[in-house]
C-alpha cells in the first residue's frame, strides 16, 4: 500500500513538473516598449483608446476592435491579454507591429 501511495505521489509530482515546464515554454516573450510609450503588454485597451496616438494606432492596426460589441467589457485588459483568444487575431508578429506603431506615435 505504501508503495502504491509513493508511486502515485511520484506520478503527481512528475505531472506537475511537466505541466509547469510546458507552461513556461509556451509563455510568449514580452515585447519591449520605448521608454514612456504605450505598451501592448502593460497599457489597458481603455487607456490606449483614451490616448490620441494610441487610438490612432488601434484604429489603423485593429479596426475590428473599435467596432467590437464587447469593447466595454475588455477595456481593462491589455492587447497581450486578449491575444490568447483566437477571435482577437493577435499573434506575436501582430503585437510587435502594433508596439512599433505605438512607439512611433509617442515621438
Amino acid at each position: 500500500m505504501r508503495r502504491l501511495i509513493a508511486g502515485l505521489a511520484g506520478l503527481t509530482l512528475a505531472a506537475a513538473a511537466m505541466t509547469a515546464t510546458a507552461q513556461t515554454a509556451a509563455a510568449p516573450a514580452a515585447i519591449p516598449a520605448a521608454p514612456g510609450a504605450l505598451s501592448v503588454e502593460n497599457t489597458s485597451i481603455g487607456d490606449l483608446l483614451a490616448d490620441a496616438g494610441g487610438k490612432a494606432v488601434v484604429e489603423k492596426d485593429m479596426p475590428a476592435l473599435i467596432a467590437y460589441p464587447g469593447l466595454d467589457q475588455i477595456k481593462g485588459m491589455t492587447l497581450r491579454a486578449i491575444s490568447v483568444y483566437p477571435e482577437a487575431q493577435l499573434d506575436d508578429t501582430k503585437l510587435m507591429a502594433i508596439q512599433k506603431d505605438l512607439d512611433a506615435a509617442k515621438k
